[in-house]
């Protein structure tokens, strides 16, 4: 583990982010208690499953439909 003061942080901030990068633990110190820890950050690459919410959301039948009070507020005239 590897701990910083946070003076030693801020002048070696990119070594920091490589040894955390590499799997060493960074963590910096304020007056010697330890108040931060520097993490990679991992992204999830797996592929997404849908279907989450299924059953638990209601359309309205008329969703797509547009009121014509509304339309007209927008300035489109109804077909």
């Amino acid at each position: 583990m590897k701990i910083a003061n946070i003076h030693e942080a801020k002048s070696q901030l990119s070594k920091l982010i490589e040894c955390a990068l590499e799997g060493e633990e960074v963590v910096i110190a304020k007056s010697g208690k330890p108040i931060v820890k520097l993490v990679p950050i991992v992204v999830d690459e797996s592929p997404r499953q849908g279907g989450q919410w299924k059953g638990r959301v209601r359309i309205a039948d008329d969703f797509d439909s547009l009121p014509p009070d509304i339309a007209e507020a927008f300035g489109i005239v109804p077909k």
